[in-house]
């Protein structure tokens, strides 16, 4: 494209056209044959369109490519100014890890789980990556500030290993091989309970709610289920998956109700 604008600019006018036309990114994507995840990619500048995309896009949305590429160019409303809450510049989006709080996120977590037989660490890992990210969707402020990379076999919180064996040696839970369904799975069993004082009322409700989402789920389901969520998708093999993703969710995976000046 030969013009001025910059990625993060072309990102926000296709955002704007996509929303003014009350079309979800997937049927948007659909419709110009591109994969959800690239569309996400464009809509937050971190991808650049290539000619014949930004056509397929102005036949799908109804803008001239003169128009798009204006200085002046709107939907109606000024694009400039329609800043979502969920962008908002003094959300703290880079996670910085608190490790007494994940160390009792996950002491509730397995206090709550330690009846169930299909939670082992598959299960345990994605349970605390959904509580992760539904809060921050929810509140734009991180539960236990982990930062998650995008493994083969799913979301993985960084120094966990690290954290468990520190838990382990504290006599704080006990880890256990057992089998479930021909599968030897490590599962662990709380020989503490978790300080619910370094809790807050809105992080154990987030807690309680993935817990009675997700917690029944086999290790295939829950793996399944994680990588459709578009944060997972989005993400590179092996890098960091980023939180501010999750503002780009769709049912079944959006956690927030957005008025209609978020949206």
């Amino acid at each position: 494209m030969n013009t001025e604008l910059t990625q993060k600019q072309i990102g926000e006018r296709v955002t704007a056209l996509r929303k003014a036309k009350g079309l979800s990114q997937e049927n948007l994507a659909k419709s110009i044959n591109l994969s959800r995840p690239s569309l996400a990619q464009i809509e937050l500048g971190n991808r650049c369109l290539d000619v014949l995309e930004l056509q397929r896009l102005s036949m799908a949305l109804g803008f001239s490519l003169d128009d798009f590429i204006s200085e002046n160019f709107t939907t109606g409303q000024n694009i400039e100014n329609k800043v979502e809450a969920k962008t908002a510049s003094e959300r703290i989006s880079e996670p910085t890890l608190n490790p007494n709080k994940l160390k009792n996120v996950l002491l509730y977590l397995i206090g709550r789980c330690a009846g169930k037989p299909n939670v082992g660490e598959t299960v345990l890992y994605k349970l605390l990556y959904f509580c992760d990210f539904n809060y921050y969707e929810l509140y734009e402020e991180h539960l236990t500030g982990a930062t998650y990379r995008k493994l083969p076999f799913g979301p993985v919180p960084q120094k966990i290993e690290s954290l468990i064996g520190q838990m382990m040696e504290n006599g704080q839970i006990q880890r256990v091989k057992t089998e479930y369904y021909g599968k030897t799975q490590s599962r662990y069993i709380p020989l503490v309970k978790a300080d619910l004082t370094e809790l807050k009322a809105s992080e154990k409700e987030v807690i309680d709610k993935v817990i009675g989402q997700m917690s029944d789920w086999t290790a295939t389901t829950i793996s399944n289920y994680s990588h459709k969520d578009l944060p997972w998708e989005v993400a590179d093999d092996g890098k960091a998956i980023s939180y501010e993703l999750v503002f780009y969710r769709e049912n079944p995976y959006s956690v927030r109700v957005y008025d209609e000046n978020e949206n």
